[in-house]
């Protein structure tokens, strides 16, 4: 029977101090008896001494120094994992809230994870399909990848990781097992109930974990939701061989619960107020992402978060940055424009696209294609800065035909309905429909044999 402290020595904010603790280590999970009645559970942020800083992960309230009874557990965070965990609602530390009980299975998982051995990781190959062409064309996401979307406050990033949850595949005829594993951190109840209606209306409900933390939630809940979701995606992509994606939406939340935590902690703040460890933080959570030698599954990760001020040299976008592997970015803008999704093509990139699309994969044009609209839309942007300055119909016959061509991909190929789901073959195909606009003088990024075979020439300019 394991040793139960009575009393607590002092509590600040989401951290109670206890005084007299023996054999206790970094991590562990507490439980707290509150008047003899109310369980919580709490984890172990710090040791010193015979001092304990403890996390409650349900808040503090009604918890005082003299009416809180703590026992350590002896193990670290762990989650309940199950198959059919796919179709089920859990809370931000991975207890069901869908009203259908408790999941019947004895397996547990650490939810900090195992170090993955750097030489076991396979390169990401192939594609996920999510059905936007302003994603599929440009900045493919492929298996393995971890792919962040920054957006702005106000931006429609929630419809648009709804439409990918609904539209998301491994490509036309493949047939290998794949499944969403969602996981959201301070979103507000609209929020919660909008992404919930629409997987269940979709019909997608089934192959969807969702893990929610609300606004109303305790904060210190927010720095473990993240890694509920990726262990829960670890277990359903190696131990039973499907290919999982991650959706983590705001990273932003859990980065302000980091500083929160931090704060009421004592630790001394660096950029913005956020704790020096922001980086090795958000490593942690986006490493976690890859496909490992000997398994069949995979995890990939497409991590949403708000850009403070639409500030892309701020703290969470600029560190996201240096550990993932390119970024979709949201444009106020286009917004503006009633563009949708309002995905600024110039600064987004995927670095992983290369190898998972052409052919075998996509199709043989894929890559030559979205050189080639990349740079024309790169020349619309100077063709419009230049009628800017000495107005547009003193533009040359070329530059009009530039300015025509970004027009007609913004509201074409970027600009698409909510509920329109592409395939891949219709994402190339309007790319090179949209291409006939321009002269054919002007397709320097495309390999000759395949302008003549995708571009006939009775209806090239």
């Amino acid at each position: 029977m394991g040793i139960e402290y009575l009393g607590l020595s002092s509590i600040n904010g989401p951290l109670v101090i206890l005084e007299g603790v023996q054999d206790a280590f970094f991590d562990e999970i507490v439980e707290f008896t509150v008047d003899g009645k109310t369980k919580k559970i709490g984890r172990i942020i710090e040791l010193y001494e015979d001092k304990a800083v403890i996390q409650v992960f349900e808040g503090t309230e009604n918890m005082s120094l003299d009416n809180t009874r703590t026992k350590l557990t002896g193990h670290p965070m762990e989650v309940s994992l199950a198959p059919d965990m796919l179709g089920r609602t859990f809370n931000g530390i991975g207890k069901p809230i869908d009203g259908l009980g408790p999941l019947i299975t004895d397996v547990k998982r650490d939810v900090n994870g195992l170090p993955l051995n750097p030489v076991r990781r396979k390169y990401p190959r192939n594609y996920i399909r999510t059905g936007i062409s302003a994603i599929d064309g440009l900045t493919t996401l492929i298996r393995g990848q971890k792919l962040p979307i920054f957006s702005g406050n106000g931006l429609p990033h929630d419809q648009l990781a709804a439409q990918i949850v609904k539209q998301a595949s491994l490509g036309d005829g493949s047939d290998e097992p794949f499944a969403v594993v969602f996981g959201a951190m301070g979103v507000k109840h609209d929020v919660a109930d909008f992404f919930q209606k629409t997987f269940e209306e979709s019909g997608v409900a089934d192959h969807v974990c969702m893990f929610l933390n609300l606004a109303n939630d305790p904060v210190v809940e927010r720095l473990i939701t993240p890694k509920v979701a990726l262990t829960a995606a670890e277990y359903l992509a190696f131990d039973c061989n499907m290919h999982i994606l991650v959706i983590l939406t705001d990273m932003t939340s859990f980065a302000e619960a980091m500083r929160e935590v931090s704060s009421s902690k004592g630790e001394i703040p660096s950029r913005k107020g956020y704790p020096g460890y922001l980086y090795s933080e958000l490593a942690t959570l986006y490493e976690r992402a890859g496909i490992i030698e000997g398994a069949e599954g995979s995890v990939t990760q497409l991590p949403i978060l708000t850009m403070p001020n639409d500030d892309i040299t701020h703290p969470i976008p600029d560190l996201t940055g240096y550990i993932t592997e390119g970024q979709i970015v949201l444009d106020r803008n286009l917004n503006g424009q009633s563009i949708y999704p309002p995905i600024s093509v110039l600064p987004s990139l995927s670095r992983l696209m290369k190898d998972g699309i052409g052919e075998g994969y996509t199709r043989e044009d894929h890559q030559d294609l979205a050189n080639q609209l990349f740079s024309a839309y790169a020349k619309v942007g100077e063709a419009r800065n230049l009628a800017s300055v000495i107005g547009e119909d003193e533009l040359s016959p070329i530059d009009k035909k530039y300015l025509e061509f970004g027009k007609a991909f913004e509201e074409r190929y970027i600009g698409q309905g909510p509920e329109e789901n592409r395939s891949m073959i219709e994402t190339l195909d309007l790319g090179w429909e949209l291409l006939k606009i321009l002269p054919r003088e002007e397709l320097d990024r495309i390999d000759t044999k395949i302008i003549d075979k995708y571009l006939p020439k009775e209806q090239e300019s």
